[in-house]
């Protein structure tokens, strides 16, 4: 079985992967969801992916994923790391030497978000981030999900080029979600492609898919490794 490290998005914590992780433990995996550095701008992606890499220890068998604003740092790790399926999921998919803070302008989903808006009466972008990020988890659910909301990612981490001269040579996948409110589908339907030269997977559900379609997040990847045959029924 695989070992699944589970990097979070920004302003969260491993806590946001808990429902997930029950899921892959369940069909037999180990994973791991540790919490980056926050607080701290003086923290970098190298200061994330340090966090991550001495979590993993000496475990094998990795399957690398990151959500959001993890997606910056999962590669990382996959550079430094035998890994085995690197995986991004709603990920802003970072490209060489492009500082974070400037991926929304310079992949144009500033824009789609603001189209977007225009279409569907502002859901999409909403400054309330229930609306936004947390409108299919349930309401217990996501009031303890922002209770745990952390000052992360650092300016530091923000501001800087992105770190890789190119993508690590590793099998990846997207999994892009169709009701997600911060990055539109179409966006992301578009993005896929020309920064990473596939098709991204499609699941039903917002931004926070592992709050609020935690089976469907564990089985899709769990089926990168060991096939259909081992996800749990549903």
């Amino acid at each position: 079985m695989s070992t699944f490290v589970l990097i979070h998005g920004g302003g969260d914590v491993g806590w946001s992967w808990h429902l997930v992780a029950a899921e892959l433990r369940a069909l037999g995996h180990d994973v791991l969801a540790p919490d980056l550095p926050a607080g701290d701008d003086s923290k970098t992606l190298a200061d994330y992916a340090d966090v991550v890499v001495e979590a993993i220890g000496d475990k094998r068998d990795l399957v690398v994923v990151g959500h959001s604003f993890g997606a910056f740092t999962a590669p990382l790790v996959a550079d430094r790391l035998p890994v085995d399926v690197l995986v991004l999921l709603a990920g802003m998919i970072p490209t060489p030497g492009e500082p974070p803070q400037e991926w929304w302008a310079s992949t144009g989903c500033q824009s789609a978000v603001e189209e977007q808006a225009e279409r569907d009466g502002g859901l999409t972008g909403n400054a309330d981030p229930f609306v936004t990020f947390l409108h299919d988890v349930p309401r217990a659910l996501a009031e303890e999900a922002m209770s745990k909301e952390r000052d992360h990612p650092s300016t530091a981490a923000s501001a800087a080029p992105w770190p890789l001269d190119a993508w690590p040579d590793v099998p990846t996948k997207f999994v892009l979600c169709t009701e997600d409110r911060c990055f539109p589908p179409d966006f992301f339907r578009r993005l896929v492609p020309e920064r990473l030269g596939i098709v991204p997977d499609e699941i039903a559900g917002g931004h926070c898919a592992p709050l609020s379609r935690p089976q469907e997040v564990a089985n899709i990847l769990a089926g990168y490794v060991s096939g259909p045959d081992a996800r749990r029924a549903p």
